[in-house]
């Protein structure tokens, strides 16, 4: 047992470690036009410094939670707290686009040890259950509100300081962390044994980034491009190769029967295709906000955050008691319902609604969301020995990433598809011009600017309305999987009791073909 205070400082330590990279991945957003004209990178290396980061995080996770289990998660967590500064300072100092792209994958494996490990503790240290659930729930929220505030942040740092800002304000943080982690952060004694699999290792990371790579690039080249297809298949095989792996050897790095766990599985499934839903929110209205209605970074960012405050609610105010009122799958699914009303709520926002509007749609949505993923969170926490929390929340959230990166690909296009369907160009429009605004809306308001007044306005006429179109048909999509993850909630959740006892106990070991006596 710990005391009220370790436990709570073991709180706000993990929670101010959520808070930073969530911070810096949206702020890079603003940082890049920035950055250009001073580092001059190719259009290719610019999709490199947005998505090194990424990549790096989704591949080590796997890895990173296997290494907490058996090293410990404080001694992780302050190793990657350190790193992360580090990284941080060389990414704000950065004097050429290869060693930014250097920097931002060396933040991604940094950022890799941070959310398992804090996850992991404060599993450890809040044995009870509607504490641990209300906790799960503030930290869920929090990381949602940090990603709100990324642009606000991320604009005013810009507004008077260089762009390398954004990353250097990252030092202080993590040192402050780091500081007071190493005197409050409990030891955690894992009973899980044995070396790293250095076979496991690569196919866990080769399998994921595979399929992560290859959804990016189906999103922004098409599913025909031959990339797509190869970086698809090495993927799979490669996953393929890694869960045979983890069931024949002695040391796996992670216990593939916890997926038959009902409660442990079906909380996965639900996590990555309710954050397939959740994306849509992230991907349109910061397009909506900034380009359709002409917004600035800094009043799109204090917009958003409603949602995040939703979230923060609903995870932490609605669902500990809903649990104990109604059990965990009819929670996940009243909150992913409620959801779905939200963004059925944003089909009906045009270029002339009030922010009310939007207003309340995000409430709905932040909130059922912040119900649901605060329920399954803590259902993959407590369905699992803590010995095995690190890598239980590290496939949690690698399946979260895999989710994400599956809705932006998907509700892109939608949003992409509908938006060229429904543009009708006036017929003065030059060419060029055309077929730049029927690339995006961004293109639209790129090929407007060398345009006449006359004819750039009605270009941007159309562009606006075709792009509310498009958003409406990605939002409806949204609409209908948040319904189906409710649904989806209900049958495979149906079993898993209100209160998981904190001890959950291990599986004995299955005798692999190396341990079954002759």
């Amino acid at each position: 047992m710990y005391s009220s205070a370790r436990k709570w400082g073991t709180f706000a330590i993990c929670c101010l470690l959520a808070i930073v990279p969530n911070i810096d991945l949206t702020a890079l957003n603003q940082a890049v036009p920035h950055l250009s004209a001073d580092l001059h990178p190719t259009a290719t290396q610019i999709l490199w410094i947005a998505d090194a980061y990424g990549f790096a995080l989704a591949g080590l996770l796997i890895t990173m939670g296997g290494i907490g289990d058996r090293i410990g998660h404080k001694k992780l967590l302050l190793a990657g707290t350190a790193l992360f500064a580090v990284a941080s300072t060389v990414t704000a100092y950065a004097p050429s686009a290869e060693l930014l792209i250097a920097a931002r994958a060396l933040l991604g494996v940094a950022g890799a040890t941070l959310m398992p490990s804090g996850l992991s503790l404060i599993r450890r240290v809040f044995s009870d259950p509607k504490e641990r659930t209300m906790a799960i729930g503030i930290f869920s929220g929090i990381g949602g509100l940090a990603v709100g505030l990324g642009p606000v942040i991320g604009g005013a740092l810009l507004d008077h300081f260089w762009w390398g800002s954004v990353f250097l304000i990252n030092v202080p943080i993590m040192a402050a962390a780091f500081l007071a982690g190493a005197f409050v952060l409990p030891e955690t004694r894992s009973a899980v044994t044995g070396r790293l699999d250095l076979v496991s290792v690569p196919l866990s990371i080769a399998g994921v980034l595979g399929l992560v790579y290859a959804v990016k690039e189906a999103a922004a080249h098409g599913v025909d491009e031959p990339r797509v297809a190869v970086a698809a298949v090495i993927g799979a095989v490669a996953l393929a190769a890694f869960w045979i792996r983890q069931t024949r050897t002695a040391e796996p790095l992670i216990d593939v029967r916890l997926f038959r766990r009902a409660a442990f599985s079906g909380s996965v499934g639900t996590n990555m295709f309710a954050m397939f839903a959740l994306v849509a929110q992230s991907l349109i209205f910061s397009l909506f906000f900034q380009l359709a209605l002409g917004w600035s970074p800094l009043k799109a960012g204090l917009a958003g955050l409603p949602g995040a405050a939703g979230a923060m609610v609903g995870g932490a105010a609605l669902a500990p008691p809903l649990i104990n009122a109604l059990g965990r799958a009819r929670v996940v699914a009243i909150g992913m319902l409620v959801a779905a009303g939200g963004f059925s709520l944003f089909v009906t926002v045009g270029l002339d609604s009030t922010y009310w509007v939007m207003l309340a749609g995000m409430l709905m949505s932040g909130s059922g969301m912040g119900m649901a993923l605060t329920t399954t969170a803590d259902t993959v926490l407590a369905s699992v020995p803590k010995d095995r929390s690190g890598a239980a929340s590290a496939i949690s959230e690698t399946a979260t990433e895999l989710g994400g990166a599956l809705g932006m690909a998907i509700l892109g296009s939608v949003l992409n598809a509908v938006y060229r369907d429904s543009l009708h160009l006036p017929a003065n429009v030059p060419a060029p011009a055309a077929s730049a605004a029927r690339d995006s809306l961004a293109g639209a308001f790129e090929a407007a600017s060398a345009l006449p007044a006359r004819v750039a306005g009605p270009l941007l006429g159309a562009a606006r309305d075709a792009f509310v179109d498009g958003m409406h048909g990605a939002l409806l999509c949204s609409t209908g999987l948040a319904a189906l993850v409710g649904v989806f909630a209900l049958v495979t959740l149906r079993s898993v009791p209100k209160v998981i006892p904190d001890d959950t106990p291990a599986e004995p070991p299955t005798p692999t073909p190396a341990q079954t006596p002759r």
